[in-house]
């Protein structure tokens, strides 16, 4: 996923969950992140946070798009059932979305993310924040500086500088 002109291209990684950690390496270059929260109203139906997580990436792309490629978490085990299930959904809603557009995607293992960021695989949340801070980001929580590793790996690792 590499690219040979002189602007940067859109690259998007996300940590998945009800609280999303995002960061977001625009054409200029800057890097901005956040969190969003995908925890449903009270009068929702179960697959509002499906809803409104994809209408979240529609806006996203189009404030800030196009995307040119996604890197998410790749989790292969949850502390819980309700985790397992709503990573699940996002994760399909997420790679539908991509499919759609023709925007690639590819999880990457925690493992990857933490030991890249930390220099520990297993590396516990206080670390992913306090290594976020060390590069001169300020992420809110562990969502977020999940994200920022996420996107610096995939800067680093996979070659999306250009």
């Amino acid at each position: 996923m590499t690219q040979s002109n002189e602007h940067p291209r859109c690259i998007l990684a996300l940590d998945l969950g009800t609280t999303t950690g995002w960061a977001l390496r625009s054409h200029d270059g800057l890097i901005t992140s956040g969190t969003a929260s995908f925890r449903p109203g009270r009068y929702d139906g179960g697959g509002m946070r499906y809803l409104r997580f994809t209408n979240w990436l529609t806006e996203l792309d189009r404030l800030s798009g196009p995307i040119a490629a996604i890197w998410f978490e790749e989790v292969r085990r949850h502390a819980g059932t309700d985790a397992a299930h709503v990573y699940g959904g996002l994760m399909a809603s997420l790679t539908s979305w991509g499919e759609l557009r023709g925007i690639p995607y590819e999880g990457v293992p925690v493992g990857t993310i933490k030991r890249h960021a930390t220099g520990k695989g297993n590396a516990p949340k206080q670390a992913m924040i306090d290594a976020a801070r060390a590069k001169g980001f300020s992420p809110e929580d562990d969502n977020e500086a999940d994200a920022i590793a996420i996107l610096l790996w995939a800067l680093d690792a996979r070659g999306c500088a250009a």
